[in-house]
This record gives structure tokens, C-alpha cells and sequence, in this order.
């Protein structure tokens, strides 16, 4: 059992509060609205702490100096962006994120170290893949820029028993896992693609094309 903070008490905060607490953990959520706390279900067992989330007196009350993680999910990105700064630097919290709804502001941090998951263009990502039929390359993530995706790739049958180590020699991306017989996992060396395999690679978007006319090939002819 580990502890999270969570700054917001918002419906993503709320969300995260339940599904952790649900896993057996324990958890705090800040808010400088008491009355935000009444979106808690009855039975939440974890702290609610009023005030400022990133009042160094607020975060110790919520038990930030033996948190595992700390999540800034609240309306404001300065706040957010604030508060995990005080979390990782003066509390040297493990595992820190913020939540910006600027996607420029977003990717700036990004490059600064600061973990985020851009709200906006998240959320736009999320109803792209179901409204395109392209949708598939959008991808179950993105980073902040937007230009990096892990995405399912489809491949040729002719692929069938080769080592997963010719993708990357064969096209731009690495080979971050496989769904096989509906469990994730992480190849190694010896790894092949077999049949009902799903591959799931990390690549740049604008190789998207790329990769998919050559996995699309058999091994070694995707030129002809």
C-alpha cells in the first residue's frame, strides 16, 4: 500500500481518489473548497485537507512527505504546475503530475522535466480515434508535443516467426510491447511475432506512413 495526494477535488481528482483507494491505497485530496469535498463518496475513507495545494503546511497535512505519487488535477494550470514543483522539489515526491489545459504551456514543461498530461489535446486525441477512420494511428498515447505516439502497428502475415528486433531494424520505431493471448509483454531478444500477436511500438508521427507501408510487406520487400 502506498500514498498518493491528490491537489483538486474535481471529477478527475474525485476519480482518482476512488480507483485508488478502491486498489487498497491511502489517500489525501487537497482542495481550498470544502464544500468540493462533498463530491467524495460517503464511505472515502482518506484525508480531505482545506487550504492552498501548494501551501507546503497544506501539503504536510495531506501527508506529502510520505506520499508515493502527487497528482495536481485542479482548474488552474499555474497552480497545477506550481504544486508539483513544491512536490518534487522541496519533498522530493517519487512520482509527480500535473494537469495543463494549455497544450503549449504543456509542452513546455514537458521539456523543462515536468511530467503532464496535456488535458485538451488529450481529450481531442480521444474523440479523433473514434470519429476517423484513420483513427487507429492516433494511438493510446502521446507526449506533451504530440509528435511521439504509441500505436498498435499492423503486420504482413509474412512476418509470422520473425524476431520482433527486425521491426526496428526494418522501420523507425521501438517495439515497446506485445498483447499475446490478451496479456502484455515485454520482448526480449528471442522474441518473435506470432499468430494473434498485437505489437505496439513507440514511433514519430510523421513516420506513420512509413512503418505502415513497410510492415504492411513482407520482410525485406517492402521496396518492390
Amino acid at each position: 500500500m502506498a500514498h498518493y495526494v491528490i491537489m483538486g477535488c474535481g471529477r478527475v481528482g474525485v476519480t482518482l481518489a476512488h480507483t485508488l483507494e478502491d486498489s487498497g491505497h491511502s489517500v489525501a485530496v487537497i482542495d481550498q473548497d470544502d464544500r468540493a469535498f462533498r463530491r467524495l463518496r460517503r464511505t472515502f475513507g482518506g484525508r480531505k485537507v482545506t487550504g492552498i495545494g501548494f501551501d507546503r503546511d497544506t501539503m504536510r497535512q495531506a501527508g506529502i512527505e510520505e506520499a508515493y505519487a502527487f497528482a495536481a488535477v485542479s482548474s488552474g494550470d499555474n497552480s497545477n504546475i506550481l504544486a508539483t514543483r513544491v512536490a518534487r522539489e522541496t519533498f522530493h515526491v517519487p512520482h509527480v503530475v500535473a494537469r495543463i489545459y494549455d497544450p503549449g504551456r504543456a509542452e513546455i514543461y514537458q521539456r523543462l522535466g515536468i511530467p503532464t498530461v496535456a488535458a485538451v489535446r488529450w481529450s481531442a486525441d480521444q474523440v479523433l480515434r473514434r470519429i476517423l477512420p484513420e483513427a487507429g494511428i492516433a494511438g493510446d498515447f502521446r507526449d506533451a508535443s504530440g509528435k511521439l505516439v504509441l500505436t498498435e502497428v499492423g503486420l504482413s502475415p509474412e512476418w509470422l516467426g520473425q524476431p520482433l528486433s527486425a521491426i526496428e531494424r526494418a522501420v523507425p520505431v521501438r517495439v515497446a510491447y506485445v498483447t499475446r493471448f490478451g496479456e502484455g509483454l515485454l520482448p526480449n531478444a528471442s522474441t518473435s511475432y506470432q499468430e494473434g500477436d498485437t505489437v505496439h511500438v513507440m514511433m514519430s508521427l510523421e513516420d506513420s506512413d512509413e512503418v505502415s507501408r513497410v510492415l504492411a510487406a513482407a520482410p525485406g520487400k517492402e521496396g518492390l
